[in-house]
């Protein structure tokens, strides 16, 4: 492989202290966009949206586990496949103990739509503690826009319609199951939702994409050449 270009160590020091005002400059950046995310307007769900959990059903409120607020990872394991995808478990594995969220008023979970009775053993292999939903059979997926099938709800992803992510070249994301989050704020029983986010949007929850971004190879490769963290060996 091609190396970088090599210097001496004052020429390094040089070119680091460039790139440390770039660093800067894009923390600064990024303070602002996390100010505005706190600022955005919010929306009261009024839909009875159902879950199944272990032990049986609950409504989205219930998903709080009493805190005031609600980070949903949309997980792709749909209804018709047997494992959950490669790129939502590496982020799954990379979200620290949720005593630190707890502590902070604020309960993370994930809700895909196969039945409980896949998601609880998958959770399982994979080590995992965080709570895992099933939505099946309910629009909640449709309504955050997590599945598409454009028989029963009109197909947007990312903020877009059919014929923008067709124009974009990415008529993929029209169909199945695909990754998010949303957050959600309680108010007594009263829930609204405050934010969401797909594609991109989501790197920042990924820990090994910051640590390998601090690395001369980078990525490396592309997301979905991530594998389950136990075929590695395989």
């Amino acid at each position: 492989m091609d190396l970088p270009q090599v210097v001496n160590r004052d020429e390094w020091l040089t070119a680091r202290k460039e790139l440390l005002t770039a660093e800067k400059e894009a923390l600064l950046a990024q303070d602002a966009v996390s100010a505005r995310r706190r600022a955005l307007p919010i929306v009261k769900i009024d839909k009875d949206y159902t879950f199944e959990g272990p032990e049986g059903k609950l409504r989205l409120v219930d998903l709080f586990e009493g805190r005031r607020q609600l980070i949903i990872y949309h997980f792709m394991f749909g209804p018709d496949q047997d494992e959950g995808h490669n790129s939502c478990s590496l982020l799954v594995d990379n979200i620290s103990h949720e005593e630190h969220l707890h502590a902070n008023n604020t309960t993370i979970a994930l809700v895909s739509r196969a039945p409980i009775a896949k998601l609880t053993p998958f959770r399982n292999r994979m080590g995992w503690t965080i709570p895992w939903y099933s939505s099946f059979g309910g629009d909640f997926n449709y309504d955050f826009h997590a599945t598409n099938d454009e028989a029963v709800a009109p197909v947007e992803y990312n903020y877009k319609d059919k014929d923008t992510l067709i124009a974009k070249g990415t008529p993929w994301y029209t169909d199945g199951e695909w990754q998010g989050l949303s957050v959600f704020l309680r108010d007594g029983d009263d829930v609204y939702h405050t934010y969401s986010a797909y594609e991109r949007g989501i790197d920042p929850l990924v820990n090994t994409y910051t640590y390998l971004d601090l690395t001369p190879l980078g990525r490396q490769s592309h997301v979905t050449q991530f594998a389950l963290h136990d075929t590695y060996d395989a």
